[in-house]
């Protein structure tokens, strides 16, 4: 396939890339952001031993894209039981996530840095079957090494924002080369696909699938934990700020400080979507002047607690489960939001800012089914929140929700029985 000067010019700088490489990965581990024994992945050197047989490979941008392929991944797992599934990420939290949710016969390594030496020797040990790329994780030198070896790629639960089909209108053809090299973009709806093919993606490749996402069971939690909260919460309002990024939390402490003027005793639970930042928000939340619990630290949730900080792994379940109304973060700054489906699947109402692009549909289906409330802006949350806490108000909004999250087609299951198509013949015994 022909290269476009765009990407002939990127291979060209990622050849020269692996001395620039390997320091910028040296001084992420100096900064907490690479595993302290695993970072060599990342320079394309694997911690495992490829196992025998064909071997999928599935790689997501982090937590939500990653936790998005999970019942694909055991689909397919049960449906090939000579089957092996490598899916590779590029942050320790996704990492520690996995570590605790992938099935038997799963694992996970760290992407390798987009250079050249690191990608072949990735290629070179894995030896994938299949590859599949979410969302819009889309690193040019890895797509097309890949594409080099013959494996075949999908790129499934596809999106592209308005600005990045910009940037890359105007990159010397560099995103008509790598979308080229998919045999297959399954895209989130029709506004997605629109974009692939006006940046250049063969159309015959582009179809319309629907997100993961819609159709992931709702997220597990442990019962004794929520058997435990409950009790500690019984007779208490509460509310969830979920997956919060900097500059958010103080929007929510301020409209949680409203809010408490009409409910007395309302406790917040503050998940930040980065929980390595629990203790900086927990000491900012205390100097002024707040009585906080920090779960990271051990800390109870005690009586006279006001703000509960969730800064762990893997238990979103349970603060959807035990909160009725649930702010998502990534709204109120310019991150585009995060997954509503998850606690709408869980029965809890949703408040949103206005900055939702990586959900642009979804947003859009919740808030015309009356299942969602927009804030406009940070200084209106407690208002906004104050108008949901009524209990005839937080039902409908969830009933509506749990309804439009309820309503998506049986995307994994054709996602499943493409990529079946395309792994090697079963042995026969």
């Amino acid at each position: 396939m022909k290269r476009s000067i765009g990407l002939a010019l990127y291979l060209a700088v990622s050849g020269m890339a692996y001395g620039w490489a390997r320091r910028i990965v040296a001084k992420r581990l100096e900064r907490g952001k690479e595993h302290e024994t695993r970072h060599p992945e990342r320079l394309g050197t694997a911690s495992l031993p490829r196992p025998e047989g064909p071997l999928l490979w599935c790689h997501a941008a982090s937590v939500g894209e990653s936790v998005s392929l999970l019942d694909l991944i055991e689909d397919l797992l049960e449906a090939r039981p000579d089957l092996n599934v490598l899916v590779t990420t590029g942050t320790v939290t996704s990492a520690a996530l996995l570590k605790e949710r992938l099935p038997k016969r799963a694992f996970h390594q760290f992407v390798p840095v987009d250079a050249t030496r690191a990608i072949k020797r990735f290629l070179k040990h894995w030896q994938p079957d299949v590859a599949v790329w979410t969302e819009s994780e889309l690193w040019p030198a890895l797509i097309h090494y890949t594409h080099q070896t013959g494996c075949p790629m999908y790129l499934v639960n596809a999106r592209i924002s308005a600005q990045s089909v910009k940037r890359l209108r105007y990159a010397l053809g560099l995103g008509r080369s790598v979308l080229r090299r998919f045999k297959g973009i399954m895209a989130q709806d029709d506004l997605v696909a629109n974009r692939f093919y006006y940046l250049g993606a063969d159309p015959g490749s582009i179809e319309v699938t629907g997100s993961l996402k819609e159709n992931a069971a709702p997220l597990p939690v442990n019962e004794d934990e929520l058997k435990s909260f409950t009790a500690k919460l019984a007779g208490k309002q509460i509310w969830l700020a979920a997956s919060t990024h900097p500059g958010e939390e103080d929007m929510v402490a301020k409209a949680h400080r409203q809010a408490r003027r009409t409910a007395h005793g309302l406790i917040l639970i503050l998940a930040p979507r980065h929980p390595e930042r629990g203790s900086e928000i927990t000491r900012n939340l205390r100097n002024t002047g707040w009585r906080v619990a920090q779960r990271s630290a051990g800390e109870p949730l005690a009586r006279d607690t006001e703000i509960y900080v969730a800064d762990t792994l893997g238990e979103m379940g349970l603060w959807y489960r035990l909160a009725p109304i649930s702010f998502i973060g990534g709204s109120l700054v310019e991150i585009g939001g995060h997954n509503p489906f998850e606690p709408a699947l869980l029965g809890s109402a949703i408040l949103h800012g206005r900055h939702v692009s990586n959900f642009e549909t979804a947003y859009t289906r919740f808030r015309a089914e009356g299942a969602t409330v927009e804030v406009p802006r940070g200084d209106e949350l407690g208002r906004c929140l104050i108008e949901t806490m009524p209990a005839d108000r937080t039902a409908k909004l969830a009933s509506n929700g749990w309804l439009v999250s309820s309503e998506g087609a049986d995307v994994a299951q054709h996602i499943c029985d493409v990529l079946k198509a395309e792994l090697p013949p079963q042995a026969t015994p």
